[in-house]
């Protein structure tokens, strides 16, 4: 199949759900309880409340994929969606009996199948227009201390994740060689050996992900951090930059960000904490933690204590 046809047939798929979109958005929105009761919810005044709000984020993606604009990224919106409304009435199916669970059923496996057609669209979008699925972030930070200091702290390995909150630990193998082990999405890990590419002194450190390393799957991964002079003598300029593949492709990218795990947000977050570390030797923190757009934790922020 040639590429123009590749294209032609995901803007086609594309189009398709964005009349799906406005469809159910215009019913969800202007009658939410007839929705309710067709899914069997209508005895939840929790969700009958939730269903404009869905009707509304409905209407946002037709708007997004009518218009022809990134099909892509709006088509991962809709799985992401998708993922939710399955999360809602796989709670329901656990709470009802009778005709009402039957319809929360029916509702599930239709939910479960536009999830389907989706994630297909969302896929094809993709390799239409050449997507890897790879990540690619970019953050920088100024911190108020000379490059050498800056350098060597990063350069340690073992400090990363005292300011690098989804890291468990970073261990020397030696050869070059360092041994990561992360948090993943739903409460797992992840673990990974990775080499230096090159390492400047003040300047730089660059890195790469090992593949067949015998430990799983692991995390593909590369990137670099770069040290240098802020303007007007401010100290150190810390750009990092990284491309990486996440477990699960854009579906796992997608999946986390449901969960407030925004990869990019992480980046700027560690950077932040780097400052913190490097400037007032502690990270300060609300007593609720928040990282990233976690929006639980938001709720219960108070105000900001140095970590004992």
């Amino acid at each position: 199949m040639s590429a123009p046809y590749d294209e032609h047939e995901a803007r086609g798929l594309a189009r398709a759900l964005g009349w799906m979109s406005l469809g159910l958005g215009t019913a969800q929105l202007t009658a939410p309880r007839a929705v309710g009761r067709t899914a069997g919810v209508d005895d939840s005044p929790v969700i009958r409340a939730l269903l404009p709000l869905v009707g509304l984020r409905e209407l946002t993606h037709a708007a997004g994929l009518l218009r022809g604009h990134r099909p892509t990224r709006w088509a991962w919106t809709r799985v992401a969606g998708d993922a939710m409304d399955l999360a809602i009435l796989g709670t329901a199916l656990r709470d009802r009996r009778g005709p009402r669970r039957q319809r929360v059923a029916a509702a599930t496996a239709a939910v479960a199948g536009i999830t389907a057609i989706d994630l297909y669209t969302a896929l094809r979008a993709r390799a239409a227009a050449g997507g890897t699925g790879d990540l690619h972030l970019r953050a920088s930070v100024t911190v108020n201390r000379p490059r050498a200091e800056a350098y060597r702290h990063w350069r340690e390995f073992g400090n990363l994740p005292r300011f690098m909150t989804h890291l468990r630990s970073v261990d020397d193998i030696g050869e070059g060689r360092t041994r990561w082990t992360a948090e993943a999405p739903v409460k797992s890990t992840v673990s990974w050996e990775a080499e230096l590419v090159e390492d400047l002194p003040d300047e730089l450190i660059a890195w790469r992900s090992l593949r067949d390393t015998g430990q799983g799957p692991g995390v593909s991964s590369s990137g670099s951090v770069r040290f240098s002079d802020a303007p007007g003598g401010r100290g150190t300029e810390v750009r990092v930059e990284m491309t990486y593949a996440p477990p699960g492709g854009r579906v796992g990218a997608a999946f986390a960000r449901l969960f407030g795990e925004h990869p990019e947000q992480q980046v700027r977050d560690d950077l932040r904490r780097f400052k913190q570390i490097l400037e007032t030797g502690e990270v300060a923190r609300s007593d609720a933690r928040p990282e990233g757009f976690r929006a639980r934790g938001f709720a219960r922020e108070r105000p900001a204590q140095p970590v004992a």
